[in-house]
């Protein structure tokens, strides 16, 4: 199956479709992994919290397919943030899903109240000048957060992976990124479902005979961003990634940008962690 790619920063490549760990059930883990890169899924998306690391180097190495063709994500926890902490964490991510390297590692909530991003940022860039990751970014940063690191250390993040969907559309950090050279990923990007009985999304799935979830991860992409949602069922990650064979119009996307609420369903950022 092809897919796009977005090209980061780095100079590296990022499948712009991937597959999230979050809550998937350890047990389940290396099963769904494997399922996921069977249907053509390149992105694995993990992190330390998920308390599933193991599982993703399981069904890596299930799956069969060499290292190069699979790109994976994880992220350092709040508790392991600071400069020496993100070292060993990182370490410690590497040996669980036991990889030499990751593709993308993410500073998983900027934690403001600890003041710890520009160091843990510092470890990441270190990591990422030794090989041990490819490319360095940030998850849940607001605008605040993304000046600060980038002020104390002149080094831009590849991604910065936050809260977005129909009812948080989070238009002018993403505007911020694009005027950085940062690519939006978009965590719980079906926003928990609430938007699919929307009479302009239902419209849209019903004129186009696609589901909702498949018409709003579309959506994502024709916004630019890198998508990674979440099942443990295989019917639907083969749903989740048959996005490719059609296309919203412009008044399609006008509809949906006008469906944002301002509305989270996870943490905020400012006071998180």
């Amino acid at each position: 199956m092809n897919q796009p790619d977005l090209t980061l920063n780095s100079g590296h490549r990022m499948p712009q479709v991937g597959f999230g760990l979050w809550q998937v059930p350890r047990v389940e883990t290396a099963r769904v992994v494997a399922d996921a890169l069977q249907l053509g899924y390149r992105l694995i998306d993990g992190a330390a919290i998920y308390g599933n690391e193991a599982g993703l180097g399981e069904g890596l190495r299930r799956s069969g397919l060499p290292r190069a063709q699979v790109f994976v994500t994880t992220k350092v926890w709040n508790d392991r943030q600071g400069y020496d902490s993100t070292l060993r964490a990182v370490e410690e991510s590497l040996d669980r899903i036991g990889i030499d390297a990751l593709d993308l590692c993410l500073i998983h909530w900027p934690v403001p109240a600890k003041a710890l991003q520009a160091d843990t940022w510092r470890a990441l860039i270190r990591l990422r000048d030794e090989g041990r990751v490819r490319s360095i970014g940030v998850s849940n940063f607001r605008a605040e957060d993304l000046d600060l690191i980038i002020a104390e250390t002149g080094i831009t993040p590849a991604v910065n992976q936050i809260e977005l969907h129909p009812r948080l559309q989070q238009t002018a950090l993403r505007a911020r990124h694009e005027r950085l050279g940062i690519v939006t990923q978009s965590w719980t990007p079906l926003g928990r479902s609430k938007s699919f009985d929307d009479p302009a999304v239902a419209a849209m799935a019903a004129r186009l005979s696609r589901s909702p979830a498949q018409v709003i991860l579309r959506w994502h992409l024709q916004l630019g961003c890198s998508v990674i949602p979440r099942s443990v069922r295989k019917e639907r990650l083969a749903e989740n990634l048959d996005l490719f064979g059609f296309s919203l119009t412009p008044e399609d996307m006008a509809a949906m940008a006008r469906l944002d609420k301002g509305e989270r369903t996870g943490p905020d950022p400012a006071t998180f962690g």
